[in-house]
């Protein structure tokens, strides 16, 4: 909880304050910073510190929306606690709007807490992280699927920790899929340092697909109900809610090289034995046709419909029979709308 001002290296925000800043993280061979957008609001009531991030991957754009517009386009003036938005933590890779950092190709998202005197990503990582993660209470960092794939916005969180549970939950999406995420991934490190972090998956790398967009707008706000940041909004209920653990979904990977042809879309739900697509060779004959090993949601789908052997081609999670039977009386009319 906040009872003050956010202080940050050479910096403080009052209560009652906000301040966007460029904060230097590193610099560029010509010696020019690598500056990161911050926006810190700072609410004239106590209250708790939330995070949001987004672009730790450069190409993926749609959690850049979502937390510009919850820090410059919402009112907050009856804010109880400290907002901090960060837009665009990966600036190398989001200008050369390529994944990974330039150069060498590494994976902020694996480079966390960060550590001094060590590589470019591990510094950069470690100056993030002391400054605008650790001082929060929870945290929400934006991803989209990479380039050539697509998902269905879903919230990945370790559920076995209270603390993230509730998080997760009050993000008020339909799927959570239950898993702590690797070693060095922001929402691991920093649950692990004691702040509640999940992660939103919405969408493809390299655009802005408004739909998504404006659903994980109405999570944040869920969350910020939750946590009391604005006391008298309400916390979203999807409608229907499944929690996904490990063993309960799977990629349907590709066995030939090939063309693809989807005949599901992603949030589709498909039933044991339904064709999910096909491949096919240039001339398009040895068909090769890819069936749903049981019945599931599709969560992530191919976009680029050329594979090698071994290439993912969808993602797909097990469904029990309650939330099955929801999912049908969704999609025929009698319950708020599904995954989109």
């Amino acid at each position: 909880m906040t009872d003050g001002a956010f202080t940050y290296e050479d910096g403080r925000v009052e209560p009652g304050e906000r301040a966007d800043i460029r904060f230097t993280v590193s610099e560029t061979y010509l010696g020019d910073p690598v500056r990161v957008p911050v926006s810190i609001i700072n609410g004239e009531h106590d209250g708790p510190t939330v995070f949001l991030s987004a672009a730790i991957h450069g190409d993926e754009l749609n959690g850049i929306e979502v937390v510009r517009e919850v820090a410059h386009d919402w009112p907050h003036g009856n804010l109880h606690g400290t907002l901090v938005c960060m837009p665009v933590v990966n600036v190398p890779a989001f200008m050369a709007q390529q994944r990974y950092l330039p150069v060498y190709d590494r994976d902020l998202n694996r480079s966390f807490p960060g550590r001094s005197g060590s590589t470019s990503s591990q510094r950069i990582a470690k100056r993030l992280f002391e400054n605008f993660i650790e001082p929060c209470d929870v945290g929400i960092d934006f991803h989209t699927s990479t380039r050539g794939r697509t998902n269905i916005l879903h919230v990945r969180a370790e559920m076995d920790d209270p603390g993230v549970d509730r998080l997760a939950r009050s993000f008020g999406s339909n799927v959570v899929i239950d898993t702590a995420g690797s070693e060095g991934t922001l929402r691991r490190e920093a649950t692990r340092t004691g702040v509640p972090t999940i992660t939103v998956e919405m969408g493809e790398a390299h655009r802005f697909q408004r739909k998504l967009i404006d659903r994980a707008i109405d999570g944040v706000a869920s969350v910020l109900a939750e946590y009391e940041f604005y006391p008298a909004e309400p916390v979203d209920w999807p409608g229907w809610r499944t929690i996904v653990s490990s063993d309960e979904k799977t990629w349907l990977r590709a066995d030939v090289g090939g063309l693809v042809e989807m005949h599901v879309r992603r949030g589709s739900l498909v039933e044991e034995g339904d064709r999910v697509c096909t491949i096919t060779n240039p001339f398009k004959t040895d068909v090769v046709t890819v069936e749903a090993p049981f019945t599931g949601l599709l969560v992530g789908a191919l976009e680029n419909p050329l594979v090698y052997p071994g290439n993912p081609l969808c993602h797909l999670v097990e469904l029990e029979d309650p939330t099955l039977r929801a999912i049908r009386h969704d999609r025929s009319g009698t319950m708020p709308a599904g995954p989109g």
